[in-house]
């Protein structure tokens, strides 16, 4: 155990983040996700639910502020109804500075895509649907 780390995130998690440089993105995934089928760098966080993980996450890593949408999402299908934990990341990223506009919503596929070059994928139990995310890290400045 180490100070100020939250224990959702686990020490590969951790690791993962510290070793991403900037640009780099990294998705948090549902359980409906194909992580393993995408990305061969699968961090396993079972029995978590995104909400608590992106809070954590976003403790310590900075959002890129060099890009339009460091954030993205995965866009609803026709016929489909917006999901309701997309109003929970809204408040977690406006607590960190950032507004709804840093959201990029992405075709499925087209997030499929991204998800293949992505640092990880983290694996969730989230069974809310559309609920993954992709974060693109930026740095820290020296202040």
């Amino acid at each position: 155990m180490l100070k100020g780390i939250p224990s959702i995130l686990s020490p590969d998690l951790v690791k993962g983040l510290m070793e991403m440089g900037h640009g780099d993105e990294i998705v948090i995934a549902d359980g409906h996700f194909p992580a393993a089928r995408l990305n061969e760098n699968v961090i396993r966080c079972d029995g978590h639910q995104i909400v608590p993980i992106l809070t954590a996450i976003l403790q310590h890593l900075p959002l890129d502020t060099y890009v339009d949408k460091p954030v993205a999402l995965m866009d609803v299908l026709p016929g489909d109804s917006i999901p309701n934990i997309w109003e929970q990341y809204v408040t977690i990223l406006k607590q960190e500075g950032f507004k709804k506009d840093s959201i990029k919503w992405e075709s499925r596929y087209d997030f499929y895509e991204r998800a293949k070059s992505a640092f990880a994928v983290i694996a969730t139990s989230e069974r809310a649907l559309y609920a993954n995310v992709i974060l693109t890290k930026g740095i820290v400045s020296e202040e």
